[in-house]
């Protein structure tokens, strides 16, 4: 894997938002009209209109139950959060039932906690986007027979954002001057096929006085003002015979004119009023959602330097339950909280083996039975979880996507239940599908070690030693504790739920989700035998057997065969090593985070087939095989294992270097860039875009959020430092190993958090000051309407 730094280099700040939801459950779905009245109920996710998950659909239930968590970083703006609720009919066709629409600005209301929407119902009226930019201006005009009159110029300049209507999106606007006795209507041309349309159009209005007008300056009076307002609406133009599609409006009260008789400004269109059927919210149901938004607003790297180094040393402090890494995640209501953002920053950093290693140990040390290991939903468990998902997509892509592929393709039944079984199906045929697609995955995953990630080979190692370590008397508890991650916690829910992995592109139909749960729990099952113990050895050990082949050493003697010598080659996770005799000790250890490339070698270099080279920062190593097979296999393993090296070559020679100068491209430096791309890099699939600052940000930002279990955990730790007795149970929450390095910590903490809070304030101070309601990146809305009036009688008085 690759580790990009996407550290924000050309602006002193960066805003990044994120969202975290649990789709828990929906219930009262309202019955369908017909004899079998239960629904086939999925849920979606949408950032407006744009739909970015599905769950599982859920048949035959008018309470539907879902549990499924999404993830996602957030890549554009948006105004509502929506969620919507499908039925597929017999059909196949997904008619909408309701919807729950949070606003951007309502997020932080329920942030973290499970909360019951009503849903409401959906109509084209009420779906929204966008936003329009207007420009109003009141001009003074003198009529042939020399009555002052007063026309209103509306400027539609632009929208974007446009909703797209089955399809495309083809806008025009209607303008409207609206008072107690008009409503004069105007239109724009027709834009086609484009949601952020061009309209740079001017439509005039005559605004009229009251005939006892008698004042000589321009101005317009109070119960006029109040009383006229313009309407915007924008409208798809269609050729169906139902009409042009609403998509949106606006209404402004020219009482934004002021003093100045100008207007300028964005606006979010709004739904139209009353545009909706009339529906008893009640009669839709509800759904349980827990959101978890989250706004990070990155300083420059200097700003979390303090908190970053605690962080960072957190695998070296002892024990590690005092290192802040670990606080962090005593102090997150949920530990999945901490997980994400530690993973990533760890990852960057490349300390992610060292620390899980250190809470991994800590948590064994604490386990009495050997049959629960790693079975809790505890900081270890969740930070492997989510490193396995960082660290293993592509491995799960090329061990698992063909297979799981053919199973969705094929809809071969693999029904076991007598109950469910249907009638055209045979229980015998049925059971020997699931024995096929079981035999096959199982096979490809036990024989899959040498495309397994080296860091979690690494972290697996580690998983078996502290647990052999801590087990002693159990010698199958060192591949138990690695089975409940690989099997349980990666492979198993993958097979479960592809769309979640990547695997594919929806979630399946519910005959190939049941086809896939059976798979699931039979490898679940599997993986926790005893007698697999053989496989894990072999898995995660995993090192390459002995090969003899021929090698030959770049930077010694260059002249003549005596530079091959016969050797006996050996790789594992951490290190390629070549031995004299089978048996003896290395004369040479190359750590796998050396290896810098591994091609193939031009046959013209020593006029010798089945060359390949590894090469490594000060040298090439050049190695023949014993046959091109041969050749292959290592090239291939060796390029799997140092997948992950940080600063792997893009470029290589593809000949030797001889007699002064390189035989490929002829440069004469030894030390002179490759000339020919690298074929072993990495996918680009499998690359990690990783901010460190934005993590320590997001870290902060929960640390802030949990300040007072910060406070709550130093007096535990006073509490336990100086009071002997038994544990007070309003801090037996916290793991408080040693109380006062734990404190020291805390300590740390608090200031590093305090600091950065000051510089957080000052931040959101200053962008306060400078931001413009009503320009393109602040729309008025219709919470923002009346800050923008305050804005504008700030800056100048309005006078009628």
């Amino acid at each position: 894997m690759t580790f990009l730094n996407n550290n924000c280099s050309l602006s002193p700040f960066c805003s990044f938002s994120s969202l975290f939801l649990c789709a828990g459950e929906a219930k009262n779905i309202p019955p369908y009209p017909g004899p079998n009245r239960m629904r086939d109920c999925y849920c979606t996710v949408n950032l407006d209109q744009e739909e970015v998950f599905r769950t599982k659909i859920i048949e035959k239930s008018l309470c539907p139950f879902y549990g499924e968590d999404f993830y996602c970083e957030i890549p554009r703006s948006f105004r509502h959060l929506s969620f919507y609720i499908f039925d597929r009919d017999v059909f196949r066709r997904d008619s909408s039932i309701g919807k729950v629409a949070v606003k951007k600005e309502d997020l932080q209301k329920y942030h973290g906690k499970d909360t019951w929407f009503q849903l409401q119902p959906v109509s084209a009226d009420s779906e929204v986007q966008g936003k329009v930019h207007l420009e109003l201006r009141l001009s003074e005009v003198i009529t042939d027979s020399g009555v002052i009159n007063h026309k209103l110029a509306t400027r539609v300049l632009e929208c974007q954002g446009l909703p797209i209507v089955n399809g495309q999106c083809d806008p025009y606007a209607a303008v409207s001057l609206l008072g107690p006795s008009r409503s004069e209507a105007k239109k724009t041309k027709v834009k086609r096929k484009t949601n952020n349309p061009q309209f740079e159009e001017v439509f005039y209005f005559e605004v009229t006085r009251p005939l006892s007008y008698t004042k000589r300056q321009f101005d317009v009076e109070e119960e006029d003002v109040d009383k006229l307002a313009l309407r915007v609406d924008l409208w798809n133009a269609s050729n169906l015979k139902f009409g042009d599609e609403f998509l949106g409006g606006v209404r402004v009260p020219l009482r934004v004119l002021g003093q100045a008789g100008v207007h300028d400004a964005w606006y979010f269109l709004q739904p139209r009023e009353n545009g909706g059927k009339s529906v008893k919210v009640e009669e839709l149901g509800s759904l349980r959602l827990n959101i978890v938004y989250t706004e990070d607003h990155v300083f420059p790297s200097e700003h979390y330097t303090p908190l970053r180094d605690l962080l960072l040393h957190s695998a070296n402090v002892g024990p590690v339950s005092a290192s802040t890494a670990h606080i962090l995640g005593e102090v997150c209501r949920e530990k999945q909280e901490a997980a994400i953002p530690l993973v990533r920053l760890f990852l960057h950093y490349g300390k992610i083996v060292p620390f899980i290693s250190a809470i991994a140990h800590a948590e064994v040390n604490r386990t009495q039975d050997p049959n629960t290991i790693f079975r809790g939903n505890s900081l270890t468990s969740k930070c492997i979880d989510e490193t396995m998902k960082l660290a293993g997509m592509h491995y799960l892509q090329v061990t698992l996507k063909p297979i799981i592929d053919e199973i969705c393709t094929e809809h071969k039944p693999c029904e076991i239940d007598p109950v469910k079984l249907k009638e055209s199906e045979n229980l015998e045929t049925n059971r020997e599908n699931l024995r096929h697609y079981v035999d096959r995955i199982f096979n490809v995953i036990t024989t899959s070690g040498v495309r397994c990630p080296t860091v979690m080979c690494d972290i697996f190692f580690s998983l078996r030693e502290s647990a052999a370590t801590r087990f002693q008397v159990d010698q199958d508890v060192r591949y138990t504790a690695v089975s409940s991650f690989i099997f349980l916690r990666f492979f198993a829910p993958a097979i479960l739920s592809p769309n979640l992995f990547h695997l594919r592109p929806h979630h399946p139909d519910p005959a190939t989700s049941r086809t896939l749960t059976l798979i699931s729990k039979t490898i679940q099952t599997l993986g926790s035998l005893a007698k697999s113990k053989s496989v894990f050895q072999w898995y995660f050990s995993r090192p390459f057997p002995l090969r003899f082949m021929i090698k030959r050493a770049q930077g010694r003697n260059r002249f003549g065969m005596k530079n091959f010598k016969k050797r006996w080659f050996r790789l594992t996770n951490h290190e390629f090593t070549y031995h004299k005799t089978k048996g003896e000790g290395a004369l040479c250890s190359i750590p796998i985070e050396n290896i810098l490339a591994v091609e193939r070698l031009e046959e013209e270099s020593f006029k010798m087939k089945n060359m390949f080279q590894v090469i490594q920062p000060e040298r090439a190593l050049y190695i023949q095989a014993n046959n091109c097979v041969e050749a292959r296999d290592w090239i291939d393993i060796l390029t799997k294992v140092s997948q992950c090296n940080r600063k792997r070559l893009s470029t290589y020679h593809p000949s030797a270097y001889l007699n002064g100068h390189w035989l490929c491209c002829k440069l004469s430096a030894d030390t002179a860039p490759g000339c020919t791309p690298c074929t072993g890099g990495l996918p680009a699939n499998i690359q990690l875009d990783v901010d460190g600052d934005r993590e320590t940000e997001r870290i902060y930002s929960l640390f802030s959020t949990y300040m007072t279990k910060l406070i709550k955990m130093q007096e535990a730790c006073g509490s336990k430092s100086v009071y002997d007795g038994p544990e007070q149970e309003e801090y037996s929450s916290f793991v408080i190993d040693d109380p006062q390095e734990t404190y020291k910590t805390l300590k740390l903490i608090v200031s590093a958090v305090q600091t950065l809070e000051q510089q957080h304030t000052k931040y959101k101070r200053d962008k306060f000051k400078k931001t413009k309601i009503g320009s393109q990146e602040h729309p008025i809305g219709d919470k923002s309407f009346q800050c923008y009036i305050r804005q504008q009688s700030e800056s100048s008085t309005y006078s009628i």
